[in-house]
């Protein structure tokens, strides 16, 4: 067994952070924000993002027809763009697609807005068809470690309109359960938090990745143990605690 050690700081980082109306942005390792591509200079995310990001789009020969429209926004970006959606869309379009600042998943590097390529790119509400290469995209995209963030269907949950061009970094494995259970990140948090360290673990089996993730409420520092032939993550949920998934790859 390998010993972690894990701390309360540790709640507010990683890729499982949750971020919305309720749950506001704590800290961002603003030296993990890159480039996605010199062809989007302004496109930061987070360096794991990132090159998952560039691993998806260059699996579907992508760069031709989708375009980077957003990715990491500071705080202040993320107050001028709320404020002039509500002066030029309205109050009420502002509070279904445009998330207040200090809550929006764009301040944490792990948020990406994505459109096809047209003269005119909405930058709000880019063109993002469930059909064509961007099926394509939303449909390997899991594989890369990115969801699907805003559903029509979870709206009563995430508090957002439905995005189809809106795409959120959660990593592998917990993007293949995510989508295999048809849940947003606020529900699957809910639900890990069912499996609490160390008596209950989730064990799960799906596309070639096998392992078992579990919730440790944290209220001090402790140590865990990790098996030494995995695959470990650790994840803060931004609010009580962390889950820890441990895996492999069968091939």
């Amino acid at each position: 067994m390998r010993k972690i050690t894990i701390n309360q700081s540790m709640i507010h980082q990683g890729n499982l952070i949750l971020v919305n109306h309720k749950n506001k942005v704590n800290e961002i390792n603003y030296s993990k924000l890159i480039e996605v591509s010199h062809l989007y200079p302004n496109i930061l995310l987070e360096h794991e993002a990132t090159e998952m990001l560039k691993g998806l789009m260059n699996s579907i020969d992508g760069w031709s027809d989708i375009a980077l429209v957003s990715g990491w926004r500071s705080f202040k970006e993320q107050e001028c763009i709320y404020n002039q959606s509500i002066a030029e869309n309205g109050l009420e379009f502002t509070q279904k697609f445009v998330a207040l600042p200090g809550c929006s998943e764009h301040q944490t590097g792990l948020a990406i807005d994505v459109g096809i390529i047209k003269p005119n790119i909405d930058f709000l509400c880019p063109e993002f068809p469930y059909e064509g290469i961007a099926q394509v995209f939303r449909k390997k995209a899991t594989a890369f470690g990115f969801i699907e963030r805003y559903l029509k269907s979870k709206e009563t949950i995430t508090n957002i309109g439905c995005e189809p061009w809106h795409f959120r970094y959660v990593g592998l494995p917990h993007s293949l359960i995510i989508n295999e259970k048809d849940i947003v990140l606020e529900e699957y948090i809910e639900f890990i938090r069912e499996y609490q360290y160390p008596e209950k673990k989730y064990w799960f089996s799906i596309n070639g990745i096998e392992g078992k993730i579990s919730y440790i409420e944290i209220k001090e520092e402790k140590i865990i143990d990790v098996e030494e032939d995995v695959i470990y993550t650790i994840s803060g949920d931004n609010q009580k605690g962390i889950l820890l998934a441990e895996w492999q790859i069968n091939e």
